[in-house]
């Protein structure tokens, strides 16, 4: 059974946020939907594995935990200069969804860094107990 169930779920959450948020700015016509692209798919089949296949090992979680902090500064990027919306927008009621996705994938990729930040503390703590353990019998 997996110990961070957690973090697997606001992993995930994150993961379909950064998707959402991805494949607006492409329907908007702010990211290319091009072969320069591609390192969006990189980033988001490395982000499932090491959420779903790989999140019981220490590696696993640095993956998960580096691709949170990065999620967390997808707002901050968007908010250099004028703000996220940059004044370049206008005033079109539809931005309200691409406002939200930063905001969400924002907060919820400092949640999971945070939990994997924890499940890597307690990732050592667990392997010396288990080895303390399995000596003294």
């Amino acid at each position: 059974m997996k110990r961070n169930i957690t973090l697997t779920v606001t992993s995930l959450l994150t993961i379909l946020l950064f998707s959402l948020h991805w494949a607006d700015e492409v329907a908007r016509g702010l990211e290319p939907g091009t072969m320069e692209g591609i390192w969006g798919f990189v980033i988001l089949g490395v982000w499932l594995s090491a959420t779903l296949a790989f999140g019981e090992r220490r590696w696993g979680l640095v993956l998960v935990l580096l691709l949170s902090i990065l999620a967390a500064g997808v707002p901050v990027l968007h908010m250099q200069g004028r703000g996220l919306v940059e004044g370049r927008y206008g005033q079109n009621s539809v931005l309200l969804f691409w406002v939200w996705t930063n905001i969400a994938l924002g907060a919820s990729g400092i949640i999971s860094a945070v939990l994997a930040m924890r499940a890597l503390w307690t990732f050592n703590k667990g392997r010396a107990l288990a080895s303390e353990t399995s000596g003294a019998v």
